[in-house]
């Protein structure tokens, strides 16, 4: 069978309409096919690589690793060096009150952990999410994302999910003492990079702090300076309870994982006993390459720029056919007219060498999320060739 029939017919699909691109290689900013066309990645792997496609330091880590050993026990029984040195550096980086890691494998796992977390460490069971929305896939996650047509055919779900409306400081008022957790994104990543007023988010969490309720803060497409500081809630002056990160954490490779202080963590470990498991969670290569990722985030002083860089892109794409451009770092919602514009627009970029992508909330945008290691000059060029496809709207 060729690849593209094997693809279509023994590998599970997502959609009836994969982009269906052959992969031969990535190096830094730029995807190859199979014929040696290169591609722009614009979407970094959707808040994957951050630092670019295969980081030689993290490439040198993974090697390193490989030769020492792979998987030898589940999660917390043994230790590991690649565990503690990610556990350190994120303890590191992150304020005083996170201090414990639980690493698992993906974003929607996280989730998962952080929000049996705060059931079990405040006793209640009411969460309160957002509407619009996104958290994961898996039952809870899913729970909890603000997308009523995704949810409908999977119910029943997790009961006693209340929704709020992002940035409406009424609504906070349903935040009560019966409330275990808020989980919401610092910038609502999927409904098209709706970015949380500073008051919102203040007061947000002084609600939480009055009634009890632990903030969960997922910053899984936001962390690693996406936004232009290393975590977004950095720029609000505010630290969750519980933050979830996964995406750009691993520099490639999967992993996830739930940050709380000592206290909170502590309380999977009793009543009962393994409280939370996971068999590959921690995996001592990708721990690895996350310290890698970090050192190289830290010692190229990557985060530096990403405002600047990100200004350019919007000001290079304020062009006739876009409504609106919503922008925080490097992290854009580009607004059209509609959704088969934006799907002109896609396919126009990708054929012309620019991987860009759209929202599963919000039809009418598309993304885009380069590597913060794109350059003002490879910016210029990549803006003017999106800007040669919006000029065949006209």
């Amino acid at each position: 069978m060729e690849s593209k029939e094997i693809f279509h017919t023994l590998q599970a699909q997502t959609t009836p309409f994969p982009i269906g691109l052959e992969i031969a290689r990535a190096e830094g900013l730029l995807i190859y096919d199979q014929h040696g066309k290169a591609y722009y990645d614009l979407v970094s792997g959707l808040a994957v690589t951050n630092i670019g496609h295969r980081h030689p330091k993290v490439v040198e880590a993974i090697k390193k690793q490989v030769d020492t050993h792979l998987h030898v026990m589940p999660y917390g029984e043994f230790i590991q060096t690649p565990q503690l040195e990610l556990a350190e550096k994120l303890n590191e980086i992150l304020p005083e009150n996170l201090t414990t890691s639980y690493f698992v494998n993906s974003g929607a796992e996280a989730v998962e952990g952080a929000l049996k977390l705060a059931k079990r460490y405040t006793g209640k069971r009411e969460i309160i999410a957002c509407h619009k929305s996104y958290h994961g896939s898996t039952h809870g996650a899913l729970s909890v994302s603000g997308n009523p047509v995704k949810q409908s055919a999977f119910k029943p779900l997790l009961p006693e999910v209340n929704f709020i409306t992002f940035n409406e400081l009424a609504d906070l008022s349903k935040i009560t003492e019966h409330t275990a957790c808020v989980i919401i994104e610092t910038v609502q990543g999927d409904a098209g990079v709706r970015i949380a007023d500073l008051c919102y988010l203040q007061q947000l969490r002084e609600k939480c702090t009055k009634t009890g309720t632990l903030l969960i803060l997922d910053e899984i497409q936001t962390g690693f300076g996406r936004t232009g500081t290393l975590f977004a809630f950095e720029q609000y002056g505010i630290s969750p309870d519980i933050l979830v990160i996964a995406k750009a954490l691993g520099g490639g490779m999967p992993i996830g994982a739930f940050v709380s202080s000592k206290k909170i963590m502590d309380c999977l470990t009793h009543n009962p006993m393994l409280g939370h498991i996971t068999t590959f969670g921690g995996h001592p290569v990708n721990c690895a390459a996350a310290v890698a990722n970090i050192q190289v985030i830290q010692e190229e002083h990557l985060v530096a720029d990403v405002h600047k860089k990100g200004a350019l892109v919007k000001e290079l794409l304020s062009h006739s056919v876009v409504k609106e451009i919503r922008q925080i770092g490097l992290m854009l919602a580009i607004d059209l007219e509609n959704e088969e514009i934006t799907q002109k627009v896609v396919e126009g970029c990708m054929a012309r060498g620019i991987i860009t992508f759209w929202f599963l909330s919000c039809p009418a945008s598309f993304r885009l999320a380069p590597p913060l290691t794109i350059s003002m000059e490879e910016i210029r060029k990549v803006c003017g060739v999106i800007c040669e496809v919006f000029d065949e709207l006209k």
